[in-house]
């Protein structure tokens, strides 16, 4: 874990209750002296850019404020204080400026709200059909999710990579140059590729994977519900349905269709030619699992 800090200058936008639905930040950065404690401050018009600027008001329709503000966080390894520092975290993963597992992210989603995330601009949900009615003058609605987390594209369009449909990939995810997520994929936040792959699957938050990852349709990788941290190495494929939950996996490992491990799955091994369980696999390279005639269990087959 890094123990840099960070800044950056961002449009919030704060209900009139106060309740902070969300921030864009479009240039964090790290700092290793960070000038500020860890904090949001509102700032003036001479503190910030024209284009941000005229992004400053309130919108009346939404009930909402579009406030300027600069969010410092001292430490990127303490945990976050509150959502603009959430958003922060977020935005520097998307950015592609730190890794999954760098920074802390302990209770992250406990600090934001759920919203209603439309295409013209976030709201909260409570009461939400006066606000479509006074929204219907703009144009047609359309409400994209009801959540704590929004679109990545919304906020961050990485380089290099192809996400067939926005709603499957939420801000915070982490994608490499070279990386697809593909119409049945999804990558939740804290969450993603270090090298190209192709996401058929789903990666739950948390979950970290290296070059040349095929994840296909319907399969998952889930990590522990304890350290909530899931490794994968590479070169790694999970076939249709496949699923690993709460075990690293090193380099060059394949599981076939269906087969679902967690650390108390029953395996035969074929090297050894012994029955153990899939924790037995945990950070090892080399190797496939797949179903065979003669063994109701799966069977490792190792190799060089």
């Amino acid at each position: 874990m890094i123990h840099h800090g960070a800044d950056a200058t961002g449009i919030a936008n704060i209900a009139m209750d106060g309740t902070v639905l969300d921030t864009w930040y479009p240039a964090p950065r790290l700092t290793s002296s960070p000038m500020h404690p860890t904090g949001t401050t509102r700032l003036g018009a001479h503190h910030i850019s024209p284009k941000l600027l005229n992004l400053v008001r309130i919108d009346e329709d939404r009930h909402v404020e579009q406030v300027a503000v600069h969010t410092t966080i001292a430490d990127l390894s303490s945990p976050p204080i509150d959502a603009h520092d959430v958003y922060l975290r977020l935005h520097l993963l998307s950015h592609r400026i730190v890794r999954p597992h760098d920074i802390n992210m302990d209770n992250a989603t406990d600090l934001l709200a759920i919203v209603a995330w439309t295409n013209k601009g976030p709201c909260l949900p409570d009461d939400f059909e006066n606000v479509r009615t006074s929204l219907r003058s703009r144009g047609l609605i359309h409400v994209y999710g009801i959540d704590k987390l929004p679109r990545m594209v919304d906020y961050v369009v990485p380089s290099g990579v192809e996400i067939t449909e926005a709603e499957r990939v939420r801000l915070g995810a982490h994608l490499a140059p070279g990386t697809k997520v593909l119409r049945e994929g999804y990558v939740s936040y804290n969450t993603g590729t270090l090298g190209q792959g192709r996401v058929e699957g789903r990666l739950y938050a948390g979950t970290v994977v290296g070059n040349d990852l095929d994840l296909g349709i319907s399969a998952s990788l889930v990590p522990d519900k304890n350290t909530k941290r899931l490794r994968v190495g590479n070169n790694c494929k999970l076939g249709l349905g496949a699923a690993v939950i709460g075990i690293d996996l090193g380099d060059n490992v394949t599981i076939c269709n269906n087969i679902v491990l967690d650390p108390a799955t029953q395996i035969y091994d074929a090297s050894s030619q012994q029955r153990c369980t899939a924790e037995s696999l945990r950070g090892k390279s080399n190797f496939c699992v797949r179903m065979e005639f003669g063994h109701p269990e799966p069977v490792v087959h190792s190799f060089s």
